[in-house]
């Protein structure tokens, strides 16, 4: 273990990965300096993004991932916690793994999944076995990761069941009564009811879709004059997000004709919105297990259809799912409460075994922490780990790559070497063809 205080290294690529990594940090060692990393990438949090989190790190720095494999806050820390993407998490675990042979101390490796798990688990579990710790964000989630883990031989144990880290803030106080079924709700506190639209960069993703959406809440605004409509924006125009957004709802809402006036875009941290809101609406965002969580009423919208591709399919035996015109009806869903347990809500203490298994760890004799052990080795998958690894400036030996090295292609030139066709067979038509124009031109 690293001498004097004792020092957590927080990995982060985006701003939703910060406050995961970060928050994880603060419940699983929260007596330990932070030291935070930013990766140099097109999602690299902004100052207002960091500090909106409200976790305050005692150094920063912005790096690559090579530069990250020479910080000596890295190798002298007790904690490392990978908040990035999983081809990143694979490309640091093998490659911190070499630097780490033969050494009497590496540091233990975290990981786990900023939000709920709806799609990619096969694909994102493998390309974290290696970590000490994956964190589950419930018991649904840990049961199947383990399933998993043991049909491909990695370690079960290694799979933690916790909880999505940033649940947390006041129990509900509504300022208003329910009527017999949930229905009929009026507002008799000091502040009106407020409906909260938590907004997501990609679903729906059409421009008609995500119109459409900004006329639905136009059109409840309007049907309910008491009540006040916010529409909670992820980011400040000029700032990157983990999910690239298209058409953004700021542009659009500048093109509402009359919005009403109880209709407003708000920025901000999502816990102080909640702080305000009496039903949170969405399609499938995180925000909906924060607001179960505390006990707001809470929408899972169903108009754009109950799909994976839009991972509302989860929230299937949840109760909540509704659509629009049942919410401009009076409609408040009330959550399952077996459902809600089942994927970690109301626990008080979500963190402890997580806690326990670190500390059990560290009680092994110095010097004799088992190496990371990566699922894909250059053995077992050279040409995967090979590009994944490439794409960060890293080889198979774990080293940087020369700079003459012909590293991995922009995006585009990816995109036009793969072929319009073979990258948008899940859908994305209308992108092909400007694809193909590129191919060509």
């Amino acid at each position: 273990m690293g001498s004097g205080t004792p020092r957590v290294v927080v990995l982060a690529d985006s701003d939703s990965r910060w406050k995961w990594a970060a928050s994880v940090a603060r419940r699983i060692a929260p007596e330990h300096a932070i030291d935070a990393r930013f990766l140099a990438v097109a999602t690299t949090p902004t100052e207002r993004q960091i500090a909106e989190v409200g976790i305050v790190p005692d150094t920063t720095a912005v790096v690559s991932c090579v530069e990250l494999l020479d910080d000596p806050a890295v190798h002298t820390a007790d904690l490392v916690v990978l908040g990035t993407t999983g081809g990143t998490v694979l490309s640091l675990i093998h490659s911190l793994g070499v630097a780490w042979e033969g050494s009497p101390h590496r540091p233990l490796l975290v990981t786990g999944y900023v939000g709920v798990v709806y799609e990619n688990l096969v694909d994102g579990l493998l390309l974290r076995v290696g970590s000490d710790l994956i964190l589950a964000n419930c018991a649904h989630d840990a049961e199947r990761f383990r399933s998993v883990y043991r049909s491909i031989g990695a370690d079960p144990e290694d799979i933690v069941e916790a909880g999505l880290p940033f649940l947390g803030g006041d129990p509900y106080d509504p300022p208003a009564v329910f009527g017999t079924h949930g229905r009929d709700r009026q507002p008799t506190g000091a502040r009106p009811f407020t409906v909260t639209f938590a907004v997501q960069p990609s679903v729906p993703g059409t421009r008609a879709a995500r119109s459409g959406m900004l006329e639905k809440l136009a059109r409840h605004a309007r049907l309910h004059p008491d009540r006040e409509v916010l529409i909670k924006l992820r980011n400040r125009p000029g700032e990157a997000v983990t999910h690239t957004e298209r058409h953004s709802y700021q542009s659009l809402y500048e093109e509402l004709p009359n919005p009403p006036a109880n209709l407003t875009l708000v920025y901000g941290d999502m816990g102080e919105v909640l702080d305000r809101t009496d039903l949170l609406v969405t399609v499938s965002s995180t925000a909906a297990m924060e607001s179960i969580h505390r006990g707001i009423p809470t929408a899972i919208l169903t108009d754009y259809g109950v799909r994976e591709a839009h991972g509302n399919h989860y929230f299937i035996h949840s109760g909540l799912l509704a659509s629009w015109a049942e919410l401009d009806k009076g409609l408040i869903p009330a959550v399952d409460p077996g459902w809600a347990a089942s994927r970690g809500v109301g626990h008080q203490d979500p963190y402890a075994a997580a806690r326990a298994r670190i500390a059990e760890l560290r009680a092994a004799a110095p010097g004799t922490r088992a190496p990371t052990h990566p699922y894909y080795t250059p053995q077992s998958a050279a040409d995967y780990l090979e590009t994944l690894l490439s794409r960060r400036g890293l080889g198979l030996d774990g080293k940087a790559l020369p700079p003459s090295h012909d590293r991995a292609p922009t995006a585009v030139r990816r995109l036009i070497r793969r072929g319009a066709g073979g990258l948008y067979q899940v859908g994305r038509k209308r992108v092909a063809p400007v694809i193909r124009r590129l191919a060509k031109g």
